[in-house]
């Protein structure tokens, strides 16, 4: 039932070679990976404004300023990023460069805050998405966790399914929303020159604001430079476009980056003119709609489109995180299960664990997640500095090309992105603290698994010198555990007969008053296998494990001494059916447990198919 499940849900497996027909290009990469960073236009110049009206509605001049900054930020970091997608073509982004160029910590760092900040773009991602449906239908409001956690895990099932199908599925959501807002940056603009609406703004741009402080301008620009996550998805996705993949992914993160900043600047303009004041009814994107379009069409096609990009956004994540967990686990710092490809030759692993860090957010914060922005933009600016200060590294080492030009450009990036992470420490501290203990319990995680993998290739690999330690066993003792006398042990007694020197027929018995019972199954036993040794254990306490563990310590110590090796059989019939399997326990599941945890002993099981 369950394989017919997952078909339904993820469809027929692919062929290893079908791969290359599951690459990306440049117009389905743009829905797949831009929507975390586009969607971002929708809160950005509102948390600007948000931190600008608590001085007054005449400083919402400066976020004119505030925009310019963070469009300066966005084109270093995009030529920076465009940079390390030609230098680091196998994906990782931030983790590899970082990696490469400041070593070991300061790559964990990068990547850890990378896998984290992936977990907050769905959380967040699909709150905001969740709040824009509920304030259409107020109704289904105290549903808003449930909706978050479905809404993730659809989008799990989507990108399980395969790229192209997800990319297939988000063209809509995405390119709707940009023809959207465009639309409404034309004719906004449209209207403003040719004066068909008066300018509304609270003061003229560059005129002075009394009480306007240096810290109170860095703290808007920190706040509205969480329009810039998820720029750097791309450059963590290079392998999933098509060929040739390192010019394909550069120039799709170009153009993202020129619509993202087309669509700020815009946005933020029009915000200014339109004299825009924040409010906990409606949100700035809303406002500027209703004042551009009135109460037509177009302007609940912008909230339509608003509302699905917002929960698309999360995809971003999905898309990123697999292959920057695969690039840390063939690093062999995290479980090399993110290594593996599913049924559609996605990493299924990355994409099933990022739903469920996802999942697990959304429930410890009931949905408001939105607390965690400056936590949010704190997992990818510190990646940010790191990867375009390793980039300057990077060109100093290189010396290629227009290496100085290159270099400062990722200087000028590095100094903002710096400043950045500084004044978010400094302002948004009570938001941003549970960083200093998240990271160090990821780095100390991902130096255990190393360290782990490492001590597991030093004892598996095989030298002369171990190959000549080890001496050939001298015989064979096969531990056969019996219930009663059935086809089952009949024929796992042929089986150990066939491989074993010596073959033993263990059972373990519970009630000593039943002591006809016990010689009538040790005389049934005799006469069927008069060659075979069969001992009988009593035990007082209805568990089956400990006696069964302590007599087989006493054979395989012996064997030990006469260089025999010692195998416990454990026998079990398999229902034909999947679902019979919880009508019958599970004592072979639980000794199997508990023998593995001897090296001295070998375990196998003997498996008996019933045909009904």
């Amino acid at each position: 039932m369950w394989r017919y499940l997952k078909r339904f849900l993820i469809g027929k497996p692919l062929k290893s070679n079908d791969e290359s027909g599951q690459s990306i290009s440049k117009f389905k990469g743009i829905a797949l990976l831009s929507s975390d960073a586009l969607s971002s236009v929708a809160y950005g110049t509102e948390q600007i404004t948000a931190v600008l009206i608590t001085l007054s509605a005449a400083a919402l001049m400066y976020q004119l300023w505030v925009a310019l900054l963070v469009l300066i930020l966005l084109a270093a970091i995009t030529l920076s990023y465009r940079q390390i997608i030609y230098a680091y073509p196998s994906g990782g982004g931030s983790y590899i460069v970082s990696k490469t160029n400041w070593g070991e910590s300061a790559g964990l760092v990068a990547g850890g805050s990378l896998l984290v900040d992936y977990m907050l773009t769905v959380a967040v991602s699909t709150t905001a998405g969740t709040e824009a449906i509920t304030s259409t239908i107020p109704s289904l409001h105290k549903y808003s966790v449930a909706i978050s956690i479905f809404i993730v895990i659809f989008i799990m099932l989507l990108n399980l399914r395969g790229m192209r199908e997800s990319a297939s599925f988000l063209i809509v959501p995405v390119y709707l929303f940009i023809i959207t807002i465009i639309a409404m940056i034309v004719v906004g603009g449209y209207n403003i020159i040719t004066g068909n609406v008066e300018f509304h703004g609270y003061a003229n741009f560059g005129s002075n604001v009394s009480g306007m402080t240096l810290l109170l301008f860095f703290k808007a620009f920190s706040s509205g430079s969480s329009s810039l996550t998820g720029v750097e998805a791309i450059s963590n996705a290079v392998p999933n476009f098509n060929k040739p993949k390192r010019k394909n992914a550069a120039n799709t993160l170009v153009i993202m980056s020129i619509i993202l900043g087309i669509f700020f600047a815009g946005i933020t303009f029009l915000s200014y003119y339109f004299g825009i004041v924040p409010n906990s009814k409606e949100t700035v994107l809303s406002q500027i709609g209703q004042a551009v379009f009135g109460n037509s069409i177009l302007y609940y096609l912008l909230q339509t489109a608003t509302a699905l990009i917002l929960v698309v956004a999360a995809n971003t994540g999905f898309s990123a995180f697999p292959v920057l967990a695969f690039n840390m686990a063939k690093d062999k710092y995290l479980p090399h299960a993110y290594l593996d490809k599913g049924d559609r030759l996605g990493y299924s692993n990355g994409i099933i664990s990022l739903a469920l860090g996802a999942i697990i957010l959304i429930l410890i914060f009931n949905g408001e997640t939105n607390l965690l922005i400056p936590l949010y933009a704190m997992g990818v600016f510190i990646p940010f500095t790191l990867s375009q200060s390793g980039m300057i590294k990077h060109w100093f080492r290189e010396r290629d090309g227009f290496w100085l030009g290159k270099a400062f450009i990722n200087f000028i990036g590095t100094v903002i992105s710096a400043t950045l992470v500084i004044f978010l420490f400094i302002l948004h501290f009570k938001n941003v603290w549970p960083y200093l203990i998240i990271m160090p319990l990821l780095l100390l995680l991902f130096y255990k698994i190393n360290d782990h993998y490492k001590r597991v290739a030093e004892q598996l690999r095989v030298s002369r010198e171990s190959v000549k330690e080890i001496k050939p066993y001298s015989g064979s003792t096969v531990i056969v555990l019996v219930s009663d006398i059935t086809q089952v042990t009949k024929e796992a007694m042929a089986y150990a007969s066939s491989i074993g020197d010596y073959v033993i027929a263990m059972h373990v018995s519970f009630n000593e008053n039943e002591d006809a019972k016990k010689k009538k199954l040790s005389d049934k036993f005799k006469a069927a296998y008069p060659e075979i040794r069969f001992v009988d254990i009593h035990t007082s306490y209805r568990s089956i494990t400990n006696p069964v563990l302590r007599f087989c310590d006493v054979i395989a110590n012996k064997d030990d001494k006469d260089n025999n090796s010692t195998t416990v059989l454990v026998p079990q019939f398999v229902p034909k059916h999947p679902w019979q399997q919880v009508l019958h326990n599970h004592t072979a599941l639980k000794l199997r447990a508990v023998l593995n945890s001897r090296e001295n002993i070998i375990v196998s099981t003997f498996n008996y198919h019933l045909k009904d």
